[in-house]
């Protein structure tokens, strides 16, 4: 039987248009334009008022009513 890697979100930042996420100690670039057209219009405070679900596993952007999850940014990749 193997084990399955629970991967876990533990830190986000912007940098431009570049989302920067810190996965299991790797860090993960994602172009805004490629995973939402939201965060792209979105000023810096709309960008940075999200949650991190306590999964660690989904990310939330109140203003913005956007969800994104940790799986479906990996599948951009």
């Amino acid at each position: 039987m193997s084990s399955a890697t629970i991967n876990k979100i533990t830190e986000i930042k912007f940098v431009n248009d570049v989302m920067i996420i810190k996965v299991n100690e790797q860090i993960i670039n994602v172009r805004l334009a490629d995973v939402s057209l939201k965060l792209v219009a979105a000023n810096d405070a709309e960008r940075n008022d999200f949650r991190i679900s306590p999964t660690g596993y989904g990310i939330h952007w109140n203003q913005l009513d956007e969800d994104l999850s940790l799986s479906g940014l990996m599948n951009r990749f």
